[in-house]
């Protein structure tokens, strides 16, 4: 059930509609029930999936909180990493690992034919599985206690805005909501409204017309041009972006709607000025996980420069890895680690300059966010790719970019669709207000929403479109 389809509107009408009516503890019960039902209409047999995950972290906290030694309980945080991951390994890297053994022993000289299953990949095991091993993982270490209630937390975990494609929200944040009655306040159900709306706009207008021209540049097996790799990646960097963060924002406004807030997953990052201000503003609930989860257990910055830089590159590595199972997803991943690591030992080894004049603040700002785009927009290439074949013709092509007439076409049809996302982000970056619409003069807000309805109603996709997320 997407959330662009007429089919998900009657669903969420009716269960807001039920919403209204019952009790907090009835409330919980129903959106439990909705959430399973949500998830089952892609597959009801990965329901199972879920259900066991959640009752093994509930029971593996509870343990975890009554256990005062200290090896016993990295023992019982062992079976829930374990569990987690081995569910999320077997069905999303078998044949990844499969394949690449099979590979390398051919590579050495070896024949071997190593196993292959049909395996079908579970629509947002990657979210549900990180969400679920946050709750055990800070009952580890003492920063939360447990629910008692095993359906607070699996509302917690099923929570059907944000399951199949995050954000990934906290434990101690998410179960608090839940444990808690909510309010639904008007100015919530405006500023719902306003992200569901946004959210469509971003999905229907943007991403799925520019989807055509990236599956046509990117399925193409022929030699590759430089104006066609570059508009094409361009155009895949506006994509994911209204994809993903679309899909965020009609997540967050759903939530809002109901008096949950969901934490913010994208804050304007084509506006970074360097790779760690991008990871601040990009899929921030990964992020910070991977952050405060695998970075900070490796060891972060504790142990000295070398170390500090190694934990960058696994970190990155294993989150390119996240995302699939494809030795592109790899190399996206190191790329990204790479630049991180050039970026702090640049930051800490020479000197960077420092404009005086206001108007050379302003220069070397945006020279530092259009630098930072570009190395950006090669990474989207990357992670775009079908191959590494394709990956290093692509590359040749990238690099041989060069102003011309077919360009400048290229880009006027790209501002055609995206005129109204860059003149709010314009705006957003420029107050550091993410809900600047919101407070804009009644006309000024009659406008937008004339705009963003009409280019729906004219431009959208009706024919509805998966979300890019929901393969990872």
């Amino acid at each position: 059930m997407l959330f662009n389809t007429l089919q998900f509107g009657v669903f969420f009408a009716l269960v807001l509609t039920l919403y209204t009516l019952l009790s907090h503890r009835r409330q919980n019960a129903m959106l439990l029930v909705a959430s399973y039902f949500f998830y089952a209409c892609w597959d009801w047999r990965f329901v199972s999936l879920i259900l066991i995950s959640t009752v093994v972290d509930f029971y593996v906290g509870a343990w975890l909180h009554r256990c005062a030694d200290a090896r016993r309980r990295k023992f019982i945080l062992g079976w829930s990493v374990v569990f987690n991951l081995g569910f999320l390994g077997f069905f999303k890297y078998f044949n990844f690992f499969s394949a690449s053994l099979q590979a390398l022993l051919h590579a050495v000289g070896v024949d071997a034919h190593t196993a292959t299953l049909s395996i079908v990949l579970p629509v947002g095991i990657s979210f549900y599985t990180f969400q679920s091993m946050s709750y055990t993982m800070d009952i580890y270490r003492r920063e939360i206690e447990p629910t008692r209630s095993l359906r607070d937390f699996a509302l917690s975990v099923a929570f059907f805005p944000h399951m199949v494609a995050g954000p990934i929200q906290r434990a101690r944040s998410l179960i608090d909501q839940v444990e808690r009655p909510r309010t639904i306040t008007r100015e919530g159900v405006a500023e719902g409204c306003h992200l569901i709306l946004w959210g469509l706009f971003k999905k229907m207008v943007i991403a799925d017309n520019l989807s055509l021209a990236v599956d046509h540049v990117f399925a193409s097996s022929s030699s590759y041009g430089a104006t066609e790799v570059f508009v094409g990646t361009l155009s895949f960097a506006l994509q994911i972006y209204c994809d993903f963060s679309g899909y965020t924002d009609i997540a967050r406004g759903a939530a809002r709607l109901m008096g949950f807030n969901l934490m913010l997953n994208f804050n304007l990052p084509y506006f970074a000025r360097n790779p760690q201000d991008f990871w601040r503003r990009w899929h921030i609930s990964l992020s910070t996980w991977l952050r405060d989860y695998l970075y900070f257990s490796l060891g972060g910055n504790r142990h000295g420069e070398l170390r500090t830089y190694a934990n960058l590159l696994l970190t990155m590595i294993l989150g390119g890895l996240w995302h699939g199972a494809s030795w592109t997803f790899v190399i996206w991943g190191f790329y990204h680690g790479s630049l991180l690591c050039i970026h702090r030992l640049a930051t800490r080894h020479l000197p960077m300059p420092q404009p005086a004049s206001p108007l050379w603040q302003a220069l070397w700002r945006w020279a530092s966010i259009g630098t930072m785009f570009l190395f950006t927009l090669y990474g989207w290439l990357i992670f775009r790719a079908s191959g590494t074949h394709q990956l290093w013709a692509m590359t040749q092509a990238f690099l041989h970019v060069r102003p011309t007439p077919e360009l400048l076409r290229g880009v006027v049809k790209l501002l055609f669709y995206c005129w109204p996302l860059l003149l709010v982000q314009l705006c957003q970056y420029r107050t550091g207000d993410l809900l600047i619409v919101r407070r804009a003069p009644v006309v000024v807000q009659a406008l937008f929403y004339l705009i963003c309805f009409y280019y729906i109603l004219i431009f959208g996709v009706f024919d509805a479109q998966s979300f890019i997320y929901f393969q990872f």
